[in-house]
């Protein structure tokens, strides 16, 4: 049965699809993934998919319309050449944030791409952190969602802290920070922060008691680390010791490490769901934790019809 497994990568993340391979035990499957002379994206499959398992791993990452063309292409190559089932493993999935009309004349592009993503031939999607859960229904496909909590948890356990609280940096990460709180035991405290527009955002006022506290703040992207920089110096100015941030998805585009490094955060825990820039590798308050155990257990039971609840402790 193992033989029938494959495992493919496009150009977003190649190293975290060979660290989930090394996790299997099984090889990265060889293709041509490049592009034409004039940018049109070229894909060659080099190993046989017919009546195979496939996965391909690819985070809609930036460049996310890059990323996603990439993806399809490689699902239209796979479903052409006779492949058994078509698995898209997108440990971040690109346009999350775009879920729903947010203004008049405003497109649903997460639920555009999802509509892409089936009609290129994949049959199921396996993810990570959604921005919000409700995406999955965006699909006629089954879409299995894993969390990063066995991530952190088991990080952050491994230097226990009487004195922790879990922070959620806006209320719409209630629930995602209410998870870890209950994993550590400990409280929760949630910021009212209102956004004026993209990427702005200003925080208002604490809701809960974090002073002499150690925080934890919990949450699913950190793009330009404008709201995670601005809820730290809250945080401090109503007491806490200290304030790291546990994040499952490194965007980190624009100004986002000049904020990190100018900023009183202790440390930024992020995942390797998408490859840190040199910029952002070169940052000292950044600490990555891998994804490929998690992934590579979940592709497994997904390979073998098994429930993948148990990821979910």
């Amino acid at each position: 049965m193992e033989s029938e497994l494959i495992v493919f990568s496009g150009n977003a993340n190649r190293n975290v699809a060979e660290k989930i391979c090394k996790w299997l035990d099984v090889p990265l499957g060889k293709a041509i993934c490049s592009q034409f002379s004039d940018g049109e994206t070229r894909v060659e499959l080099q190993t046989n998919v017919r009546g195979r398992d496939v996965f391909i791993i690819q985070p809609l990452s930036a460049p996310a319309n890059h990323h996603i063309m990439e993806a399809v292409i490689m699902a239209d190559a796979c479903a052409r050449s006779s492949a058994k089932r078509i698995t898209l493993v997108a440990p971040y999935f690109g346009y999350a944030r775009q879920e729903r009309k947010s203004a008049a004349r405003t497109p649903i592009t997460a639920k555009l791409v999802a509509d892409l993503i089936e009609a290129s031939g994949f049959n199921r999607v396996l993810t990570m952190e959604l921005h919000n859960g409700a995406i999955q229904g965006f699909f006629k496909i089954p879409v299995d969602h894993l969390y990063a909590k066995p991530i952190f948890g088991k990080h952050f356990s491994s230097t226990p802290d009487d004195n922790v609280i879990v922070v959620s940096p806006d209320a719409g990460g209630t629930e995602r920070a209410r998870a870890m709180a209950k994993h550590f035991n400990c409280g929760l405290a949630i910021i009212d922060k209102r956004r004026d527009q993209p990427n702005e955002s200003a925080v208002m006022h604490i809701i809960g008691n974090v002073e002499g506290k150690n925080v934890i703040m919990i949450d699913d992207i950190i793009d330009t680390a404008g709201s995670i920089t601005k809820a730290a110096v809250a945080l401090k100015e109503s007491g806490a010791l200290s304030v790291t941030a546990a994040i499952s998805h490194p965007v980190l585009s624009g100004p986002a490490i000049e904020r990190l490094n100018d900023s009183c955060l202790n440390e930024l825990v992020v995942t390797d769901s998408i490859q840190l820039t040199s910029e952002a590798k070169k940052c000292d308050k950044i600490k990555q934790l891998s994804i490929a155990e998690l992934f590579g257990k979940a592709i497994r039971r997904i390979h073998g019809n098994d429930s993948i609840s148990a990821l979910f402790v």
